[in-house]
Formats: C-alpha cells, structure tokens, sequence
C-alpha cells in the first residue's frame, strides 16, 4: 500500500525556485484567497501577499468562490517554463481564519521544530 505525503506546510511566497519546496511532485498544503476560478479548465488562482499559485481542482467536490480563503493539499507540477502548478487532492474553505495570525503561527511551529 502506497503511502500519501501529508503536505508540508507553506507561504505562497516560499514558492519560488531558489526554495527546497520548489520540487516536481512535492506535496504541499498551501492557503490563499481565491483569486479566480476557471470553471472549463478547473484551474483556480489563490493569492497571499504578492504571491500567487494555480491550482488545478478538477478532483475536487468543493463550492469554489472568488474571495474566499482555501488551502489545498497536493502534488507541486513544474511545468518546462518553470511555472508551478498544484495537482489538488484535498481542497477546504477556511473563511473566518486570520491569514496574519496563521502565517505568525506557522513561523512559530517553525522555529519550535528547528529548536528540536
């Protein structure tokens, strides 16, 4: 039985190729407010600060809406011009959560672990 990556956690602006998170087939969770949403192609844009990400949801069974705040959990695909794409698996609404408070609160577990 194959083992499924739980995704590891990160900013939309960690997303870039110089990170070690910017690999083909990495699993990540990430969180953004919907941006757009292409129905035909299934391909959503979330945003967080000044980063961006598409997210292909064609497996997904969720009620997309522009604005409002999703993580996604899935497989990173690089396409050959470097432009990232997340294969979503798992895709949940978080509207109510405080995108500050949760990028704090990431940056702490991050330094609890590296203490460790």
């Amino acid at each position: 039985m194959a083992t499924i990556a739980s995704g590891a956690l990160v900013n939309l602006e960690e997303l870039v190729p110089s990170s070690q998170q910017f690999k083909h087939g990495i699993s990540l969770r990430v969180t953004g407010k919907l941006q757009d949403y292409d129905v035909e192609t299934a391909v959503a844009v979330i945003v967080d600060r000044n980063a961006s990400l598409k997210v292909d949801a064609q497996h997904l069974n969720i009620n997309l809406r522009i604005g409002s705040i999703f993580q996604f959990i899935g497989e990173l695909l690089l396409e050959p011009d470097n432009e990232a794409i997340l294969k979503a698996r798992v895709g949940r609404n978080m509207d109510g959560m405080d995108l500050n408070l949760y990028r704090q609160s990431l940056q702490r577990l991050r330094d609890f672990q590296a203490g460790r």
